[in-house]
């Protein structure tokens, strides 16, 4: 059952519900008001994809304002990330009518438990990979805390990455790998004052710069491979060719640096997981080169581009590939540089549709017949409270395609099966005209001002990159450990425990 194709509404909402609906879960016989009833049952027995199940929870343990584990987050809730969703559309609701300004604003809702699930995942298909979190992807700091609470490395690109990492506590420099070849004096020389050794290289410069400010590196060539088949290619700005790697073995060993293995990224958001075959090729030819060079490497960095929906093909050819090309690997360290796999379907968007604009109704015979002339186009346009300038940059610089679907219409969470529908555009909220979130999407004809459209799979690449161009403000997140079916208790008992033992405050 589609998203769109979910009961009938049978009352409209009562937006002065004040209980979270995660507390209802365990009380069938309630003194609610019975529209308020209605908004329950709604949430907690609707089809998939909501999944939401009438688990017991202990409502003195997570209230509604969640609780906080970390002084200097925001709380964290329980209960399914569809719940949260709305709920926050109904305080957006409560603040509109208390008349307080911007009260419509977009939201996040972060479900932990996936994150925690996508590593168990990781872990079950790579278990001799150590994944080393790509931080550039979305420098979450929950999803920071929790993956450096599950063991778990990072992939750092600059100093405030860095800087960001270890101001939690609990993180070893020697899990942080600085994966950027090209990087500022003035970085290499800080990431040696804390302590952060592990550094890529791709070009004779770069060894010349880690020898002055950082000779006690231990230093990762970036090879160039096969991105060809990936969303974004890094090739044409990072890579070292085969041809090139001797020259540069040669100039470390010069300068005394120590080369301790390979590293190589077949591209972000890789759609074709066979070229990690070639690339794993390439790297034991280079474990080859250093060999004649004088060096016994001990790392193979496999980078990233590991997609969720192809992650199980992924690990495959990985797996395939290092056990022919590297038999013997007891001395060896494998690590990875996952980004998006970890957080793309963790992140959800709430937007508000701010604007709408629509021809006016006309029965003449001309106006029908220029309808159907342009039935390719769009006959409305709707604006939201995001846009290109904040999280759906992704569409700009991920190359993402988003799908907006409703979240609650006319004061209803539920549309009808058979509400008419027609081709629509959706826009962001500046004064762009580049800022369009969607140039041809199917959405109800019944959509007006004030109803809410939904985005998944907005965990990458997203909030990270988001500015606050024309005076918008970068959307807030709201998180929640999941249901307790999901992890939740699992994610819950990995913070408190990093919490405990005086990390991440």
């Amino acid at each position: 059952m589609s998203r769109l194709e979910t009961l009938q509404a049978i009352n409209p909402i009562d937006f002065s519900i004040s209980s979270p609906p995660d507390s209802f879960a365990h009380h069938h016989e309630t003194t609610i008001p019975w529209p308020a009833n209605v908004l329950v049952n709604d949430i907690l027995s609707a089809p998939p994809p909501l999944r939401v199940t009438a688990t017991p929870i202990n409502p003195d343990a997570h209230n509604d304002e969640g609780e906080v584990i970390f002084p200097s987050l925001p709380p964290l809730h329980t209960g399914h990330p569809e719940v949260h969703l709305r709920k926050g559309i109904m305080n957006a609701s409560r603040l509109a009518a208390a008349h307080e300004p911007d009260a419509e604003k977009a939201f996040f809702v972060a479900d932990l438990s996936q994150v925690y699930r996508q590593h168990m995942r990781w872990k079950a298909c790579l278990p001799e990979i150590q994944p080393f979190y790509a931080v550039k992807c979305n420098p979450d700091p929950y999803v920071i805390r929790l993956l450096a609470s599950l063991g778990t490395g990072f992939d750092c690109a600059s100093n405030n990455e860095i800087s960001n990492v270890l101001s939690i506590g609990g993180v070893d420099p020697s899990n942080i790998i600085f994966a950027n070849p090209c990087k500022a004096t003035s970085f290499v020389r800080n990431a040696a004052k804390m302590g952060v050794d592990m550094m890529t290289f791709d070009n004779a410069d770069e060894l010349y710069k880690i020898a002055r400010a950082h000779p006690r590196a231990k230093c990762v060539v970036r090879i160039l491979t096969d991105d060809s088949k990936s969303l974004c290619a890094f090739g044409i700005k990072f890579g070292a060719p085969l041809v090139t790697v001797p020259g540069l073995l040669a100039k470390a060993k010069e300068l005394n640096l120590d080369v301790i293995g390979v590293s190589f990224h077949v591209g972000s958001g890789c759609y074709d997981p066979s070229v990690y075959t070639d690339a794993i090729r390439r790297a034991r030819s280079v474990f080859d080169m250093g060999k004649e060079a004088g060096y016994t490497f001990k790392l193979l960095d496999v980078g990233g581009g590991f997609e969720d929906a192809l992650f199980e093909q992924a690990a495959n050819f990985l797996t395939k590939a290092i056990n022919e090309f590297f038999p013997e690997r007891s001395n060896l360290k494998i690590i990875a540089e996952p980004g998006r796999f970890y957080v793309s379907t963790a992140f959800r968007l709430a937007t508000n549709i701010i604007a709408r604009r629509a021809p006016l109704p006309s029965p003449s015979a001309a106006h029908k017949e220029a309808s159907e002339k342009d039935s390719d186009r769009p006959s409305v346009m709707y604006y939201i409270n995001d846009g290109v300038y904040g999280a759906f940059n992704c569409i700009l610089f991920d190359h993402q395609v988003v799908h907006p679907y409703v979240l609650s219409m006319n004061g209803s969470f539920h549309v009808p099966e058979d509400a008419p529908k027609e081709l629509s555009s959706v826009w962001g909220p500046t004064c762009d005209s580049i800022d369009c979130v969607s140039e041809k999407t199917m959405l109800p004809s019944a959509l007006r001002v004030g109803d809410w459209l939904g985005f998944d799979n907005m965990g990458a690449y997203t909030v990270c990159a988001a500015s606050q161009f024309n005076g918008f403000e970068v959307s807030k997140v709201i998180y929640t450990t999941g249901s307790d079916a999901s992890g939740a208790a699992d994610v819950r008992a990995a913070l408190m425990k990093f919490s405990e033992e005086g990390h991440g405050l």
